[in-house]
């Protein structure tokens, strides 16, 4: 982990790890439980912050010197909670979204058609029995099936029932099914020191933005706190997304744009004559189309490079930074106001809910799952992203983002009524992406298919390490 967090009123061993700064293993592994035996469930809670070798040890913020072979973290649903034995009084002072739970506010997230909950896989078809997610990070599959030995076998085998595992890993360094690379933007938080390589124009995030207690971005306003305070500060939201990737398909349209674009009488306002040598010496004016498509829908191309500051072509990921970039006043000429990363996170750029910007910023923890697709050999595997999208508020972040920008568009009038045309809940008859020019015109395309559907998840509250010691203490 980075360097040590600097003085900002909490002590960095009271939050679980991977929330303010990341691990970066090759691998991970989530388990998903039910609470068998409620007494021993607690019992191993509070096996996991006791210092003892003989169940894993929560990982916590604090620095550290060497690297451990794992990193151990747990999540609690609202059932699971009730599980555990949480009072009532305590469980009401929760907010709204997580004790309805994700497969409630599917309508809110875009889950619907092939991703509604009725079609999500097991264990999340039957959301109830969800109680606990414990993720894994290591390097090595035999460190994470000797943690998980550990975990299957608390309390003699009486604490849970295993109701599923699943695996992700990182197939080709930090690059996602899609062909992007990935893992670049986080939110800075005020009091951690970064590498220059890290720098950001953004202001920097307070840290009541991600852990309930502390003040955010809203001047007097603290998130509310679950209760009893112990339970509740430090903690923190996340949504767990098991996200299948169409990258079939992905490939099949970027086909089928770049076909319309080089027909298109404006497209050489996209590529001009000649311009495919800056795509490669082998490129030809089809491939170097899809890539212009690729970038356009992303907001970044291929390896990384932001459009705002490469608009026209790829240039090498080392000349320019990857995160210290904005859009300002521009008139989308380079990035779309459309584009997955620009509706997410639309920085200084402008637009309607001016005041929004920078309040709905997430804490993104992927790593992808299934093999690598290959064009010449498809296959029917499923592969996609294991993805954590942490935050304080459930709602007033991660379903406002989902909802307003994602899938409505509200940022500018000129998307509203569009989906994101990655992450969205898009269909073909309906669907549709505008490219704006530099000669001020616009290209629209249309038929966009969905290339990202929700196979199963679950809203957890990730406590911090004084809270787990209470609900061991029940």
């Amino acid at each position: 982990m980075s360097a040590p967090l600097t003085d900002q009123g909490f002590n960095p061993a009271d939050v679980q790890g991977n929330i303010l700064r990341g691990y970066r293993y090759e691998r991970v592994r989530h388990l998903i439980l039910e609470v068998k035996d409620a007494a021993a469930a607690r019992q191993w809670l509070g096996r996991t912050v006791s210092g003892s070798g003989d169940q894993p040890q929560i990982t916590s913020e604090e620095h550290w010197n060497i690297k451990p072979a794992s990193c151990f973290n747990i999540g609690l649903t609202y059932d699971g909670l009730r599980g555990l034995g949480v009072s009532r009084a305590s469980l009401a002072s929760f907010p709204t979204e997580f004790k309805a739970g994700m497969s409630a506010r599917s309508i809110k997230l875009g889950d619907s058609g092939s991703s509604a909950p009725d079609h999500w896989a097991s264990p999340f078809d039957d959301h109830r029995k969800v109680h606990l997610i414990a993720s894994i990070n290591a390097d090595e599959i035999t460190e994470l099936d000797r943690v998980e030995q550990k975990v299957v076998t608390a309390g003699s085998g009486t604490a849970f029932n295993l109701l599923g595992v699943r695996d992700g890993w990182n197939f080709d360094g930090d690059n996602i099914h899609f062909g992007y690379r990935d893992s670049i933007s986080q939110p800075r938080f005020i009091g951690i020191d970064y590498p220059e390589s890290f720098a950001d124009g953004q202001p920097a995030v307070p840290i009541g933005s991600m852990l309930i207690g502390y003040p955010t971005e809203y001047q007097g306003l603290l998130y509310n706190v679950p209760q009893p305070d112990v339970l509740g500060r430090n903690g923190t939201f996340n949504a767990f997304r098991i996200l299948a990737q169409d990258v079939a398909a992905f490939e099949d349209y970027l086909d089928t744009a770049a076909d319309e674009l080089l027909l298109h009488q404006q497209g050489t306002q996209l590529l001009p004559e000649g311009g495919e040598k800056f795509f490669g010496e082998k490129a030809s004016r089809h491939s170097a189309m899809r890539e212009i498509v690729a970038a356009k829908m992303c907001g970044r191309w291929l390896n990384g490079v932001p459009l705002a500051l490469a608009p026209d072509h790829p240039v090498p990921a080392s000349d320019v930074s990857l995160t210290n970039f904005d859009y300002g006043d521009d008139d989308a000429a380079g990035c779309p106001f459309g584009a997955h990363i620009r509706r997410c996170n639309p920085r200084e750029g402008s637009i309607v809910q001016r005041a929004a910007r920078h309040t709905r910023r997430l804490v993104r923890r992927g790593t992808p799952y299934g093999g690598p697709f290959h064009r010449d050999t498809p296959d029917s595997e499923e592969r996609g992203l294991l993805g954590n999208f942490i935050c304080a508020s459930l709602g007033g972040q991660f379903e406002a983002l989902m909802c307003d920008w994602v899938n409505l568009g509200l940022q500018d009038p000129q998307i509203t009524g569009s989906n994101d045309p990655m992450l969205g809940a898009n269909q073909p008859e309906t669907s549709w992406f505008v490219i704006p020019l530099k000669n001020g015109e616009s290209i629209k395309l249309h038929g966009l298919p969905r290339f990202v559907t929700t196979r199963g998840g679950a809203y957890t509250f990730l406590p911090g390490i004084p809270a787990i010691r209470y609900l061991a203490s029940l």
